[in-house]
């Protein structure tokens, strides 16, 4: 995969860093002096291009035009919804990626902007803590599209009615799977005979009555609330 970076600094360096550490093509584009100092210094030579990123002509000799990804992260929202819309609108890029400096500007990056992934750090930050404030309660991993079903985590209480229990003895639904334990730090392929171990990592397939009879098996005794995300 080609991927161009407009924006040098520690956001855009790191990125650059961790792309090339799997393999794939990068170029970093940055015009800032200092800034390309130290990139010389951090980068292979090859991948440091020289020049503003929100110039199409230095975009366009950075070989923008043959890039699978464009990830648009300088210190600046308006500079990165500039080369966002170019990436998307003149040059046809397929997939664009828009850091977010100011949480105020995040409504600006949207695909009619020619942006496909927000990267708000804010928003990040928050969901972050939120997850820590949340723990032990169970947790969406992913919402299938096509029907009402998802894939869900949830951590088994020590005084879990489930606690002991071999999974074909449990009381789940029709719509609920266990697809996955994961236990000190192992992942346990699920059968029959697998008995639940407080502190297991459940993943599961359900939908919405699954997922409440799981809960009810997995948490904590007398808590009927769930926290889905």
């Amino acid at each position: 995969m080609f991927v161009i970076i407009a924006g040098g600094g520690r956001t855009g360096s790191h990125l650059a860093e961790l792309l090339l550490s799997q393999g794939h093509e990068v170029r970093l584009v940055e015009g800032r002096p200092d800034t390309l100092v130290n990139l010389h210094r951090e980068l292979p030579t090859e991948v440091v291009f020289e020049g503003d990123p929100t110039d199409p002509a230095v975009l366009l000799a950075a070989a923008i035009d043959h890039a699978n990804v464009v990830a648009a992260v300088t210190a600046n929202d308006a500079d990165n919804l500039v080369i966002a819309s170019l990436a998307r609108f003149h040059f046809g890029v397929r997939r664009i990626i828009g850091r977010v400096n100011n949480p105020r500007n995040a409504w600006l990056f949207a695909p009619e902007f020619g942006v496909d992934v927000c990267l708000d750090q804010a928003d990040v930050m928050a969901k972050l803590i939120e997850e820590e404030m949340s723990l032990g309660d169970m947790m969406t991993l992913l919402k299938l599209r096509r029907g009402n079903f998802s894939l869900v985590e949830e951590k088994i209480h020590p005084e879990a009615k489930a606690v002991g229990m071999a999974i074909k003895d449990l009381p789940l639904t029709e719509h609920c799977i266990i697809s996955g334990i994961l236990r000190h730090g192992e992942m346990v392929l699920p059968r029959g005979a697998t008995q639940m171990e407080g502190g297991d990592e459940v993943l599961a397939l359900v939908d919405d009555e699954g997922r409440d009879r799981l809960a009810e098996l997995l948490g904590k005794p007398g808590d009927g609330a769930i926290t889905g995300r």
